[in-house]
């Protein structure tokens, strides 16, 4: 892996869910948040964010069938309210489409926090990662991802540093949190792996 540059590549083909609608400014840009759902082969949806210039939020209707290339970003929130690492999807390119659904990301990073291994009730094998993908202009993207089967027990074995190359793609998975006293239904996104190249 010596040599190999960072890379942090996601295409996705799926409906938009609602409306886009402001999320932030940045460099005099404006940019909008655009709920995009994805299905899998197995039906069932992942719900993720994608983050779109303002220019792009007019061609991007609630019900509208797109493509949609870019990058995995993640964000660090401190404002107390949500989750902390906010994983999205920046647009580069938006294309309205008939193709079938489709969910790919690909990435290449290091490893910054060593991999949790475990199985599930049933046996399976699965591997906790957290990949750093570096930007330009000395920033960073933190990347949750999980390894089952034969990648989960590679995978385990890794340490911190550790060079990884990988294709998957980004799911959405619901769960349960106390905040409070109060169960509070909340959604965390990762990268499934499906191969380390």
């Amino acid at each position: 892996m010596d040599g190999v540059v960072n890379n942090n590549a996601v295409e996705l083909c799926g409906i938009v869910a609602a409306q886009p609608h402001f999320s932030h400014k940045s460099r005099e840009r404006e940019f909008y948040t655009l709920p995009f759902v994805v299905c899998r082969l197995s039906g069932a949806e992942d719900r993720v964010n994608v983050t779109i210039d303002r220019r792009m939020a007019e061609n991007c209707p609630a019900g509208r069938r797109l493509r949609i290339r870019g990058e995995l970003r993640s964000f660090n929130n401190r404002s107390g309210t949500g989750s902390r690492l906010v994983i999205s999807v920046f647009a580069r390119e938006i294309e309205q489409t008939d193709d079938e659904d489709m969910n790919r990301v690909e990435l290449t990073g290091t490893i910054c926090k060593k991999p949790t291994y475990r199985r599930t009730p049933m046996g399976r094998e699965i591997c906790d990662l957290m990949l750093a993908v570096n930007r330009r202009y000395g920033r960073s993207d933190y990347l949750p991802c999980i390894a089952w089967g034969v990648g989960a027990a590679e995978a385990r074995e890794w340490d911190v540093g550790h060079r990884v190359a990988l294709v998957g793609r980004l799911q959405s998975r619901q769960y349960i949190k106390v905040e409070n006293g109060e169960s509070v239904e909340k959604t965390a996104f990762e990268v499934s792996v499906v191969e380390f190249k």
